[in-house]
């Protein structure tokens, strides 16, 4: 059995949310978008893209890789068309008669507490992270810094690159979270293990989780949901 729920906060940073969600049940469908910028562009992407997996991918994991490359024709078409940057990250989790399946696009992200470790189960889709594996610049650097912004996957992006497609095991007492880098890039790894690993409802893990966010700066709009597997 599982237990969901999903919220999102504007921060201080940006004059409107341009994060956008969706979560259902029966079967479980979890999706979070990050749009690039805060344009119409950004709205735009990241309230098509998540519209486009409701529609395509409830119960099919083919559905996601459709979406997500629907959402590329779109998103682009409308960049080029109105002269504005258009794109979004996206990270998708659908339950499939042959599992749990995850399409991962950007640098939204999805963790798995389980066993008292917490786990990142996606890639951020970023230069930072090639230069945190490779050994590019220190992890605090400016350099580093500026990376995280460069975007080397996203929704929009002109040669419609793939997401990555994966397999989530999912085990009793799991704990699943989805979120946008507001909530990555603001709350320590330890805040999160603490609160997913706390045994709270997931509506209680997504208010906490929120509220670090907002209280380390609430530098960028903040998007958690929590998936909890009883």
């Amino acid at each position: 059995m599982l237990s969901a729920a999903a919220g999102s906060e504007v921060g201080n940073r940006y004059r409107a949310n341009f994060d956008a969600f969706s979560l259902s049940s029966d079967p479980l469908l979890a999706v979070v978008a990050d749009g690039m910028g805060d344009g119409p562009g950004s709205a735009m992407a990241g309230r098509t893209a998540v519209d486009l997996v409701v529609e395509r991918a409830r119960g099919r994991r083919e559905g996601l890789v459709e979406a997500v490359a629907e959402a590329h024709r779109l998103v682009f078409d409308f960049g080029r068309d109105n002269g504005v940057l258009a794109g979004c990250t996206v990270t998708a989790l659908a339950e499939c008669p042959d599992g749990f399946w995850l399409a991962q696009i950007g640098d939204s992200r999805l963790y798995r507490w389980r066993g008292g470790l917490l786990e990142l189960l996606t890639t951020d889709h970023t230069m930072a992270w090639l230069g945190a594996v490779h050994g590019w610049y220190p992890f605090d650097s400016a350099e580093a810094r500026a990376a995280r912004y460069h975007l080397t996957r996203f929704v929009g992006h002109f040669e419609a690159p793939e997401p990555d497609l994966l397999r989530v095991g999912v085990r009793s007492g799991d704990v699943l979270l989805l979120c946008t880098d507001g909530v990555a890039e603001q709350v320590p790894y330890r805040r999160l293990a603490e609160v997913l690993g706390s045994g709270a409802p997931p509506e209680d893990a997504v208010r906490a989780l929120l509220d670090d966010a907002e209280a380390a700066g609430g530098r960028d709009n903040a998007t958690a949901i929590v998936v909890r597997s009883a």
